[in-house]
């Protein structure tokens, strides 16, 4: 699972994306990634309070990370 609320979290994103294709690609394993995003305008927020709502309420919910990682399971 993870975030694209904030800029240092988008680039984590990109990162965990790319490496959940190249896991699949390899065979080693089915990738599924979960991403939070906003919606302000179903919300009726503006943007910077949808970003601020995804780090205070859904964060706690759905906790961000790398639940299974078959390359670090290997070692």
């Amino acid at each position: 699972m993870w975030g694209v609320h904030t800029p240092m979290h988008i680039i984590q994103a990109k990162k965990v994306i790319k490496k959940a294709f190249r896991l699949q690609k390899e065979g080693k394993c089915f990738a599924l990634v979960e991403v939070l995003s906003t919606c302000p305008t179903n919300w009726g927020i503006t943007p910077a309070k949808a970003c601020d709502w995804v780090a205070s309420d859904m964060q706690p919910y759905y906790p961000l990370g790398i639940f299974k990682d078959p390359e670090k399971e290997e070692n």
